[in-house]
């Protein structure tokens, strides 16, 4: 009877799928993820509209027509702005994700992934990770428009990468903040409204388009503790070798505060959600 039965035993469906399930489901079931939200983007290309167009009008409008009055020529005014005109507008790219996700729940399309054998989590971690397309797009574009209207960087292609590659991870940081609003919230309209209310105003209050030290003593005050003026400290630093300081360890301290901070709540109110 025992030799019968031991060789079934070894057949199950059950034991099937432990030998076939692979390791690290998270990590597979985001990669995707990821996957399916490049294709949306590659089906929607006006979608990318923020991210190729927007940082080449706002360079033109703030170095021709503010670039004399503020540094006395436009070729000054431009190294120095567009280091900061890539930080504003991707961190301005980030707020897309939320709205992409308010709207996605209310088609019903987390529905389908709540059915499906995946990790709860894997939706959200996918949406972050194939985001990352939006904010190489908004870096290359930034620096192309730049290029062809004088701006170069005066210190190595090495720094430049790391100048890049850093601008990418805040983005990539500050998207939690933008996931997380986007699960609160009830209408894409609403998600969109909040964020420009958050990053807006961190733009301005802060080393992008002057010096901090032409601004009021109590807004320097402020601009101190903005991350996006560590951010852009950064930047120049990386591409035009101005003094850094240690700009580029609280850029870092900030990207690993906002996903300490955002991401498990994001996470808390998506598991509420579905």
């Amino acid at each position: 009877m025992s030799t019968l039965t031991t060789p079934i035993a070894r057949h199950t469906p059950s034991a099937a799928i432990a030998v076939k399930k692979r390791p690290l489901p998270l990590i597979r079931h985001s990669l995707s993820l990821a996957k399916r939200s490049l294709i949306k983007t590659a089906r929607t290309p006006e979608a990318l509209i923020d991210v190729t167009l927007q940082p080449a009008i706002f360079l033109v409008i703030f170095v021709y027509i503010f670039g004399g009055a503020v540094a006395g020529d436009t070729h000054t005014y431009l190294q120095f702005l567009l280091p900061g005109i890539l930080a504003q507008t991707i961190a301005q790219g980030s707020i897309s994700i939320g709205v992409n996700l308010n709207t996605d729940m209310e088609k019903g399309i987390f529905d389908r992934f709540k059915s499906l054998p995946i990790p709860r989590s894997a939706p959200l971690v996918g949406s972050v990770v194939g985001d990352v397309v939006r904010y190489v797009i908004v870096t290359v574009s930034t620096l192309l428009v730049g290029y062809l209207m004088g701006f170069r960087i005066m210190t190595n292609p090495l720094s430049a990468l790391a100048g890049c590659l850093l601008a990418v991870l805040f983005a990539l940081c500050l998207s939690w903040v933008s996931v997380f609003v986007g699960m609160k919230v009830r209408t894409s309209g609403a998600v969109q409204g909040i964020m420009f209310l958050i990053v807006l105003p961190l733009s301005f209050a802060s080393n992008v388009f002057v010096p901090a030290a032409t601004l009021p003593s109590w807004m320097q005050h402020v601009v101190a503790w903005n991350p996006l003026t560590h951010l852009v400290a950064s930047v120049r630093g990386l591409f035009l070798g101005t003094p850094m300081g240690d700009s580029v360890y609280w850029t870092l301290a900030w990207c690993v505060g906002l996903v300490a901070v955002f991401m498990p709540l994001a996470m808390r109110a998506y598991r509420k959600k579905v």
